[in-house]
């Protein structure tokens, strides 16, 4: 049941997005931008864990170094909470004319042809919303599963927005039953896969050579449905237009189903980590990615909580 308080928080939220929605596209983003990097200072929300994570990740940069990206995060947050809240205004053509068309979109073309559905993998890299509306521009069905919000006024509100923005959602409760049948469809499976979360089945793997708690999710339904898996995300450009990133991830069965799920769980991770290193501004430190410690049994350790 939703409270005052989630109201409020729902009323700032729709202010937010009517007044970005009465400027230019490039004014709102760059507004989005600017509002953010208040964060880094002078309010300084998770300054801390921030630099902490980026000098951990890249232990040869000096200070300067990693204040500089650091902020370039936020700001980079900004610009992404500004382009998801106006998503739903913009026509296919529109989406995909943000895009240079020199990236790896034949990888996930062609695993699409296959007729079996897909999983997409991504990351909190670039922008990955915008990443799903473009394969829905570009003729693909795609549904991205989430977890609920503890505001539902704003979890129904964010929902629209995507369905708006051509990605149907699944929420991650209902994920046994939808996830299936999405693939069985042909659809695009899109699922977020690089925060460790209370509650979600898990495994540890290196990230920046450091244990993280990784969700299994896309390794379990790759290997029970037998479809592929890519990993995907949008990355923005010097000059403002983004590029999408895809990599196919490779399946192997060994006979092992656990041991198998932990290696796609690597393999993807090693993806990301390598799209960090190339855009290590554009990622979203913010999330405390080694705040848990692995048991026993590292590196093929699971968890559930």
């Amino acid at each position: 049941m939703a409270t005052v308080a989630d109201a409020i928080e729902y009323g700032a939220a729709r202010t937010a997005v009517a007044l970005l929605g009465m400027m230019s596209w490039d004014r709102a983003v760059s507004a989005g931008a600017r509002i953010a990097a208040l964060g880094y200072r002078p309010l300084g929300i998770r300054r801390r864990v921030v630099e902490t994570q980026i000098a951990a990740a890249f232990p040869d940069w000096d200070q300067e170094r990693v204040r500089q990206v650091a902020r370039a995060s936020y700001e980079n947050l900004g610009r992404t909470s500004a382009e998801a809240a106006l998503l739903p205004t913009l026509t296919p053509a529109r989406v995909i004319s943000m895009f240079d068309g020199q990236g790896d979109w034949d990888v996930l073309a062609q695993a699409h042809a296959a007729g079996k559905g897909v999983i997409v993998v991504t990351g909190h890299i670039g922008n990955w919303e915008l990443a799903g509306s473009y394969i829905a521009a570009r003729g693909m069905p795609i549904e991205g599963v989430t977890r609920r919000m503890t505001n539902p006024i704003f979890d129904r509100y964010l929902t629209s927005t995507r369905e708006r923005a051509g990605v149907a959602v699944i929420a991650d409760s209902d994920a046994v039953r939808r996830i299936p049948r999405a693939l069985r469809a042909g659809h695009v499976v899109a699922m977020v896969a690089d925060q460790g979360t209370k509650g979600m089945a898990s495994t540890f793997v290196p990230f920046f050579g450091r244990p993280a708690k990784t969700p299994r999710g896309p390794g379990v339904f790759a290997l029970r449905s037998g479809v592929p898996v890519v990993a995907g995300t949008a990355v923005r450009l010097p000059g403002g237009k983004y590029r999408a990133l895809v990599e196919a991830v490779d399946i192997v069965e060994t006979g092992d189903r656990e041991r198998d799920v932990d290696a796609v769980v690597a393999r993807y991770t090693a993806v990301l980590e390598r799209w960090v290193r190339a855009y290590p501004e554009q990622y979203l430190w913010h999330h405390r990615r080694w705040r848990r410690s692995p048991p026993d049994g590292y590196p093929a350790s699971r968890a559930s909580a």
